[in-house]
């Protein structure tokens, strides 16, 4: 009895660990792709690299730029709109908001740009220069 016990608990543990085991449903493996090669003809111009500007690094930089542009005229003309709710009036420009300590200082505009503020509807743009 002993025996036939001790059986059951062995045949069980074999089982169980057999159950965890991984086994790959394919053995064939796909090639790998051939490798292309370019062939240079006499005479033709070698390919030129391309710009760094381009791809996937130039476009997360130009939409970096454009966020950061589009948060500093946000900032700013919510500091108009807090300027022209207490002071009553809009601000003459936007070194007054400096003057006044709505912002601590005007951001600097993005690259070939300008910050543009029209007085007459309190709101701040950027052009290019």
């Amino acid at each position: 009895m002993r025996f036939s016990c001790c059986a059951v608990f062995l045949v069980a543990g074999l089982v169980l660990a057999g159950c965890g085991k991984d086994e790959k449903t394919s053995t064939t493996s796909t090639p790998p792709a051939p490798a292309t090669t370019v062939t240079k003809v006499e005479g033709a111009p070698a390919p030129e690299p391309a710009p760094a500007g381009n791809g996937y690094l130039g476009t997360m930089a130009k939409a970096q730029q454009a966020a950061v542009k589009t948060v500093d005229v946000a900032s700013l003309n919510e500091a108009i709109q807090l300027f022209n709710v207490q002071e009553g009036r809009l601000p003459v420009d936007l070194n007054e908001l400096v003057a006044r300590q709505y912002i601590a200082k005007l951001p600097a505009a993005p690259a070939g740009m300008k910050l543009v503020y029209d007085a007459k509807q309190g709101k701040v743009t950027t052009a290019p220069q």
